[in-house]
Formats: C-alpha cells, sequence, structure tokens
C-alpha cells in the first residue's frame, strides 16, 4: 500500500508542477507535512544534494524521498510517479501538435502558467530560506552561521569581479566544505 501511496503522491506532483524541478518543492513540503515520511530539514539536504548531482531536481528530489521512505523500491516507484504524467502529456502533444501550434487558448494557457510557476518556486525559496535561516520557525531564532555564508556568496558571486566567472561547481564544492568545517 506504501508504494500505491508513493507512486500517487509523485504522481500528482508531476502532474500539477509546471515550472521545472524548483516547482516540486511546494508539493513536497505538502507531502511531508500530510504523510511524515521526511521532515523539512530532511527536505532541505533533499535539495542541496539533488542540485549539486547530474540530473533534473524533480526526478532527483523524487529519488531521494522515495529511497527515504522505501529504500530502492520507494525511489524507483516515486521516480516513476514523478515521470509518467510528463511522459503521456508529451505523447499527447506529440500526437496533436501541428492543432496546437497557433491556437490562442493554448498560447493564452501558457501565458497564465508563467507566472504561477514563478510564483511556486518564490514560495519554495521562501520556504527553503526559513528552513535555513531559522531551522524551520521564526520562533527558533536567526541561526547566523547560514546568513553569513550566504552573504559571502552573494558578495563573492555577484560582486567581485574574479569570482563572479567560477563556475557553479566550485560553490557546491566550496559550499560543501565550509559545511563540514563549520559543523552546519
Amino acid at each position: 500500500m506504501l508504494y500505491v501511496k508513493l507512486f500517487w503522491e509523485f504522481f500528482q506532483t508531476g502532474l500539477f508542477a509546471v515550472g521545472g524541478g524548483m516547482a516540486t518543492l511546494p508539493f513536497l513540503y505538502d507531502i511531508s507535512d500530510r504523510t511524515g515520511w521526511f521532515t523539512h530539514q530532511q527536505l532541505a539536504d533533499m535539495i542541496a544534494v539533488s542540485e549539486s548531482t547530474p540530473g533534473p531536481i524533480g526526478v532527483n528530489m523524487a529519488t531521494y524521498s522515495g529511497y527515504l521512505t522505501a529504500g530502492v523500491p520507494g525511489a524507483v516507484i516515486s521516480t516513476l510517479g514523478l515521470i509518467t504524467p510528463s511522459i503521456i502529456v508529451i505523447l499527447l502533444v506529440a500526437a496533436f501538435l501541428s492543432a496546437f501550434h497557433e491556437n490562442k487558448y493554448v498560447n493564452g494557457a501558457f501565458y497564465g502558467l508563467r507566472p504561477a510557476s514563478c510564483a511556486m518556486i518564490s514560495a519554495a525559496g521562501v520556504i527553503l530560506a526559513r528552513v535555513v535561516f531559522f531551522g524551520g520557525a521564526f520562533a527558533n531564532g536567526i541561526s547566523w552561521k547560514p546568513v553569513i555564508l550566504a552573504a559571502i556568496l552573494l558578495a563573492l558571486t555577484n560582486c567581485v569581479k574574479f569570482t563572479k566567472k567560477l563556475h557553479p561547481v566550485v560553490w557546491i564544492f566550496f559550499a560543501a566544505v565550509v559545511g563540514i568545517v563549520f559543523k552546519y
């Protein structure tokens, strides 16, 4: 029964998370709250791992979530649940592509989906910032180590000419080393 529920939860996520992998985050927070399969802190760790590993972040998150919940079979089932709606939609669109190409309603729908996906990604960013900087609840007070690290990284990636052009992998490695050294 757990496998069916995993598939269904991630099928819904894949069906409604329009806008890429980051748009899956509000769904994952909801799954966390409703099922208790993983905590918000574990979800923050999943985001870090998923962002730093190859592949689409949404698929990486589904795989990681499924693994935490039900091991390797859970990882496979969650991943299949997430990608199945995309496969179905792509097959349908490919079958009717010429009819949709210049349809004003389809173009209008995509125009309306852009701000919705932007809002979902922004909401995920706010939730992630709350988990990282406040330990999940504002009542916990601010955690200064992540704030300082974020400020330094923001300055180095946007203001210092030499470091602005460094590859993102360098920053991921740097942040991982700092996290280990300062015991985040």
